[in-house]
């Protein structure tokens, strides 16, 4: 069973944030692979991208050159946030244990960098 995530994306020089949706993961992040997170990944960036370039063309997604953290939520969660020199985009709470969320983002950042068309 999959379920949409919301992804708050705020871009720089902007006064305001709004709310993407990001279809097809599992419902559960406690069961998501390398694979489901780093398609998240790519879709925040993907939602961020088309915050502000919202008539363009889907760009390659790159997993490099951007900051990330997972943090707590008071939910008992935890939020991924993603940085970049465009803006920010945060996604969850997410029912899933910190420490295994972030071992599966640095597996997939340290992956060798490969470029890939999301649609």
């Amino acid at each position: 069973m999959s379920t949409h995530i919301e992804v708050d994306v705020w871009v720089r020089g902007t006064q305001h944030a709004t709310t993407h949706k990001i279809l097809g993961l599992p419902a559960q992040a406690d069961t998501w692979t390398e694979q489901d997170v780093q398609r998240l990944l790519s879709e925040m960036l993907l939602a961020l991208d088309r915050e502000k370039n919202p008539s363009g063309e889907a760009p390659t997604v790159v997993l490099r050159g951007f900051s990330w953290i997972v943090s707590p939520d008071d939910s008992g969660g935890v939020i991924v946030h993603l940085e970049t020199q465009m803006g920010t985009a945060s996604a969850g709470p997410f029912q899933v244990d910190e420490a295994r969320l972030t071992t599966l983002i640095l597996r997939v950042m340290e992956a060798p960098a490969s470029a890939e068309r999301v649609h």
